[in-house]
């Protein structure tokens, strides 16, 4: 995926955030999460696309999570700089116009503003079932479903 398409999703979902906006659960101290897009796939029967805006305060952080086992995610940093471990990998620095994702079953460790003096701001975008309505569960809730 092109930054120029990466980008016009982040717009898309941003514009459409005041129609649309929801807090979500899946926030830890100084985050805050909201849906701002939610798309049915025309061509994907059964399966949406979902756009997530996390907003981290100076030090904030979301709590270790995972997805739904049928979620696909594309996370752009969109200000600032975001700390991030996906499963047994190295914790990395992502800075604003930098990417990546998650696929589906992958424990998200560490998810957190790299500064305790900026905020940062995060749009993950997933691809998901329709029927899907929480999109982020605490690692070891079982509550996780396909």
């Amino acid at each position: 995926m092109n930054k120029s398409f990466a980008f016009a999703i982040a717009l898309m979902a941003l514009l459409s955030s005041s129609a649309l906006a929801q807090d979500t659960p899946g926030g830890g101290k100084g985050a805050k999460v909201t849906l701002v897009y939610n798309h049915e796939l025309p061509n994907v029967p059964g399966k949406s696309m979902k756009g997530v805006l996390v907003e981290y305060a100076p030090g904030g952080f979301s709590e270790g999570h995972t997805h739904p086992a049928s979620a696909f995610i594309y996370a752009t940093v969109l200000e600032g700089a975001i700390r991030s471990q996906v499963n047994d990998g190295p914790v990395k620095i992502y800075k604003a116009d930098e990417s990546f994702s998650e696929l589906p079953g992958d424990r998200h460790g560490v998810s957190e503003n790299a500064s305790k003096t900026e905020s940062a701001k995060l749009l993950a975008v997933f691809v998901v079932d329709t029927a899907q309505k929480e999109l982020t569960f605490p690692i070891g809730n079982s509550g996780m479903t396909n």
